[in-house]
């Protein structure tokens, strides 16, 4: 039958259940949906033939709550969710959020800080001998030492801190199978070390072959330079095909070894993954609270790919799903929009067909497949590669049969587009498209920044590139006779930001007459090259020392210079452009900033009204209608 996992014992008894093999715990409430990384998980372990129940978001003040199915028989799964907790919990400014998606009713609290360390040893104080193995995006990118923003240290690896016995870090599929069937045969899971994508503990390395030594825990922790040093080795061993097997000391008495990662997943093997029997949605026992909020944004979307040769500075896609894309078949994506279809509430839009980056469906060269992404090559960054396979055709062709489908109105694409991929493919027939039939009135773009300075540091292709698809976006909507507008995604206080690319950034903006309403601080989360350069002043793949804006005043200047037509921001803006020496562009010419602070209330607000303050919406509108009729 299809019915969402046990939740409790009384739907193990309606299955006829004395034990499950797995009891997952999820710092998420339970979503039946392959957006979330439980579903896809305990529903793959369950086409295996193995029993899993679910325990979501337990009391982990109480130890009964993670007792409620009983001891499982082979072990315990744990996830902090779709979401790293601390990101979940607190705002780049280390405040409390308000509302967390992801828990019924959008309730804040109902998971613990560091979610997986605590469910851990939650469950080892009950369970004295049952494995406990940790998945996810929070145990998945703290594998490994770590810096740690929140409590603003290098932290060990989560799996010495939740007293867990093994990582299935990235997405899973391959490794947990290994090893639930590894723990089904009788194998101990301390002599489990020997699948891809998994991370064990040891003070034996006699059991360890044909690996790299990273520094020791504690010499990183005393020199800076260390860290950024073992980090630009795990950042070169993140792919399978060329990954090497690296070991980190604890005081040179305990060893944390990484397996390579997992290899991709076929073509088929993600059809499958994603063919299976979900029930696309929250626990009804939620209904009464109100609901997920996070099953509105993806309900009615399809997941296309997985994993970005992009491969952003600050993104820490390349640690947890790799470069290498992996696409699931025309067929397998329409038959599930067909499913979304026959949704009772379905109005007649499918929101977003993408996955990290919508436009990749295909590894970036043909080598990738059989030998991998390159160590130490980009294949976008700081230009196209020369390998680099750039067509949309079958991006296109698959948008063309969604388009087709009985009661589908309109096929947005909003999980973004790389633009400077697009421009590489020397057809413009997907641009065409993409303007004609899959943008709603705007299309959101992350160029982050316009000086080149911090581009190069965040991995991101040169300003002009930006300027030149600008330029042919709006030509393109011109010929089309479309109104439909660009809305860029900017970042502050990036490394390799001081506050001269943060005015180049506002005097952008002034030319452009758009202030944004909302700007994204550089959140240092971690595994990214962006939080090493954070944490540690350098660039890794360089050793290059990196300017670091981490004063919380000059952040809030470089912020405000973003938006700096806000009245709140004039006292910042005006010590920003001091501090910068651009005190030029404080007075009356049009190209000035601000107006001076000597000129009175009377006077800047004179001057505000000779300069009107627009919403985004309709700042971004008239800009590109004053430059098609220049066009």
């Amino acid at each position: 039958m299809q019915d969402y996992l046990p939740i409790c014992r009384e739907d193990m008894d309606r299955r006829g259940w004395e034990q499950c093999d797995f009891v997952y715990v999820s710092g998420d409430a339970y979503v039946d949906h392959p957006s979330f990384g439980t579903a896809i998980i305990s529903r793959l372990l369950e086409a295996h033939g193995y029993r899993v129940g679910i325990i979501a978001q337990p009391d982990w003040k109480q130890a009964e709550s993670i007792q409620i199915l009983g001891r499982p028989r082979l072990g315990f799964l744990v996830s902090a969710g779709n979401m790293d907790s601390m990101v979940n919990h607190y705002s780049v400014s280390k405040k409390r959020r308000q509302q967390d998606a992801y828990t019924p009713g959008g309730e804040m609290g109902k998971r613990p800080d560091y979610a997986v360390v605590v469910y851990g040893n939650l469950i080892r104080s009950v369970y004295k001998d049952v494995p406990i193995i940790i998945g996810g995006i929070e145990a998945s990118l703290r594998r490994l030492a770590h810096y740690d923003y929140w409590s603003n240290r290098l932290k060990r690896s989560i799996l010495l801190d939740s007293q867990a016995d093994l990582i299935s870090y990235g997405m899973g599929e391959h490794s947990i199978v290994e090893i639930a069937d590894a723990l089904n045969s009788g194998i101990a899971v301390k002599d489990i070390t020997f699948i891809d994508g998994t991370v064990f503990k040891t003070r034996d390395l006699n059991v360890v072959y044909d690996y790299q030594m990273l520094p020791d825990y504690d010499d990183m922790k005393r020199d800076k330079r260390r860290y950024a040093e073992s980090f630009a080795v795990q950042n070169k061993n993140t792919d399978p095909f060329t990954g090497k097997r690296l070991v980190e000391p604890y005081f040179g008495r305990e060893f944390v070894v990484q397996n390579p990662p997992s290899r991709p997943l076929s073509q088929e093997e993600m059809d499958q993954t994603y063919d299976l029997p979900y029930m696309r949605s929250y626990h009804p026992s939620y209904e009464a609270m109100g609901g997920v909020p996070a099953i509105r944004e993806i309900k009615f979307s399809l997941i296309s790919n997985r994993g970005c040769f992009g491969a952003c500075s600050f993104c820490a896609l390349t640690f947890h799903q790799g470069r290498i894309i992996q696409a699931r078949s025309h067929e397998s994506l329409v038959d599930e929009a067909k499913k979304l279809t026959a949704e009772p509430d379905f109005k007649g839009y499918i929101h977003d067909v993408g996955g990290p980056t919508a436009n990749f469906r295909f590894p970036a060269c043909e080598k990738q497949l059989t030998k991998g992404a390159c160590p130490s090559r980009q294949c976008l960054f700081p230009e196209p590669c020369k390998n680099l396979r750039a067509d949309h055709s079958d991006y296109i062709s698959l948008l063309r049969k969604l388009r087709e489908l009985p009661g589908v109105k309109k096929v947005f694409i909003r999980s973004g587009i790389r633009f400077d991929y697009l421009l590489a493919d020397k057809n413009r027939q997907f641009l065409k498209e993409l303007c004609s039939y899959h943008v709603s009135g705007q299309l959101k773009v992350a160029p982050e920044h316009v000086a080149d300075a911090v581009l190069s540091k965040m991995g991101k292709p040169k300003r002009a590139v930006y300027d030149r698809f600008v330029r042919e976006y709006r030509e393109m909507n011109a010929k089309l006779g479309k109104e439909q507008y660009l809305v860029p995604y900017l970042m502050s206080s990036h490394p390799g930001s001081s506050l001269k690319e943060a005015v180049e950034l506002a005097e952008y903006l002034r030319d452009l007459g758009y202030m944004p309403e909302q700007v994204q601080d550089f959140y240092p989360t971690p595994s990214t090259i962006s939080t090493c350069m954070y944490y540690t002043g350098l660039d890794p793949r360089t050793m290059e020392p990196v300017y670091v804006p981490v004063n919380p005043h000059e952040k809030a200047m470089q912020r405000a210079l973003i938006q700096y037509r806000n009245p709140k921001n004039y006292e910042l803006v005006r010590e920003a452009l001091t501090k910068a020496g651009r005190p030029d562009l404080i007075g009356f010419d049009k190209k000035c900033l601000i107006r001076p602070h000597s000129a009175g209330p009377a006077k800047r607000e004179q001057a505000e009204k000779r300069t009107p303050k627009k919403t985004a919406k309709k700042t971004i509108r008239n800009v590109h209608k004053k430059k098609q009729k220049g066009a």
